[in-house]
């Protein structure tokens, strides 16, 4: 408990009528300041999700690839959801044996289940927030990441998803495309009046352009 919850506690022990005002500001007071602390608790226990997924992405990473690429992003997101598949494994086989009616650690195998299920939906949707590991600086800087929450805000998240990463990486495969057009005998002849025709377009858009950039000297 804080102590500005205690001090607020302490003053409400003295005898008062319930309905007076000082007793309904005291109520609202220790409403806000509970309030307060559940928002503080909830951020704290985001900012440790947070730093677990990094942890594991950090640990989880192909040596000496720095930016990565997007088929190495999806291969790691894919290992990610599948991270708890052993302990799945595991669970099972402790139910297969013995001849127990309730489920042992099924609260446990439910929280897992629940979590990949979810976490395959982000994927195939609007994607898996985490750093954004495609970029030199933020690859590097999650390399070298000690753990520590405070740095949180130094990163750059971005959701990847599987369509995305998959596009990305078609579109950096594919070779780029040579133009096999052959060029017009009717355009080379009218060169020589375009040229100058576009000479002097572009002299009266130099004198407008000057008009305008310099407006003390159109005065």
């Amino acid at each position: 408990m804080s102590t500005s919850m205690k001090k607020v506690l302490s003053q409400a022990r003295k005898v008062m009528h319930p309905n007076s005002r000082k007793s309904i500001a005291i109520s609202k007071k220790t409403k806000k300041i509970s309030n307060r602390e559940k928002l503080k608790l909830g951020n704290a226990m985001k900012q440790n999700l947070v730093g677990e997924k990094m942890l594991w992405i950090q640990e989880n990473m192909v040596p000496d690839v720095c930016p990565y690429t997007p088929e190495l992003t999806a291969d790691l997101l894919q290992k990610y959801i599948s991270r708890n598949d052993e302990e799945l494994e595991q669970i099972a086989i402790r139910h297969s044996i013995g001849v127990r009616k309730n489920r042992q650690h099924a609260s446990r195998e439910d929280v897992i289940l629940m979590t990949k299920k979810r976490e395959e939906t982000e994927y195939e949707t609007c994607g898996i927030e985490i750093p954004d590991i495609l970029n030199p600086a933020q690859c590097a800087l999650l390399r070298k990441w000690d753990g520590e929450l405070r740095y949180l805000p130094n990163f750059k998240f971005v959701r990847f998803g599987k369509k995305n990463l998959l596009k990305s990486n078609q579109n950096k495969s594919k070779p780029p495309g040579k133009s096999t057009s052959k060029p017009n005998e009717n355009s080379k002849k009218s060169t020589k009046p375009k040229v100058i025709t576009n000479i002097e377009h572009d002299i009266s858009s130099v004198k407008n352009s000057e008009i305008q950039d310099c407006p003390m000297d159109a005065e």
